[in-house]
């Protein structure tokens, strides 16, 4: 039997121009993508849904506080001196913090600074969820990548949101309101550290 020629049809399509990977063409050189391509805005986690998932986090956060600061305001102390001179004022009273009211105090930030870093730097960083994210069902990952962006820039994350809450509360109010009119629902700060919030 003579053998045919090889028809166009019996080749699988070329690479497109440029080396960029298409549905049909060849991967990008090493079979990897090169990170997550840019969806349709609905595709990305809705501003409300993070709202919930704020709050949802810093619930222990403000309960921790709450007992150290009901702690010492239940364990305060009233001294009273009286006034044995010549002029015979009478007594005098002063109420203030007692020492466990204060310890209770230091004892709850820390504790509650320690939940923060282990929630929103260690399991997000780790897994992409914090606690509220897990709950409501989203995770925040690396742009560049599509994995959870690891603990350092996790910590970073937060923290440019809290320098921005504590130099301007405007700057802090637009950069949290940004994902309501973003095509990536990217808060200001999502874009410093090209991060993005995917439903799982």
């Amino acid at each position: 039997m003579t053998e045919q020629p090889p028809t166009p049809g019996d080749y699988p399509p070329p690479s497109p121009p440029g080396g960029q990977h298409q549905a049909g063409g060849y991967p990008p050189p090493g079979g990897l993508s090169t990170g997550v391509p840019v969806l349709p805005k609905e595709a990305y986690t809705p501003w409300f849904t993070r709202v919930l998932a704020w709050i949802i986090d810093y619930i222990p956060f403000t309960l921790i506080l709450g007992i150290g600061f009901a702690m010492l305001a239940a364990t305060r102390e009233t001294a009273c001196i009286t006034d044995v001179s010549e002029y015979e004022l009478g007594e005098f009273c002063a109420t203030g913090a007692s020492t466990p009211g204060q310890a209770s105090v230091v004892i709850a930030s820390i504790a509650a600074l320690a939940y923060l870093v282990w929630n929103l730097g260690y399991r997000q960083g780790r897994t992409g969820s914090s606690i509220g994210k897990s709950i409501v069902k989203f995770k925040v990952v690396s742009e560049k990548t599509g994995q959870p962006m690891g603990f350092g820039l996790s910590v970073l994350r937060e923290f440019i949101y809290l320098v921005a809450y504590l130099a301007c509360g405007l700057l802090w109010l637009i950069a949290v309101l940004f994902p309501l009119w973003d095509v990536k629902r990217q808060t200001l700060v999502d874009k410093i550290v090209s991060t993005i919030c995917l439903p799982l």
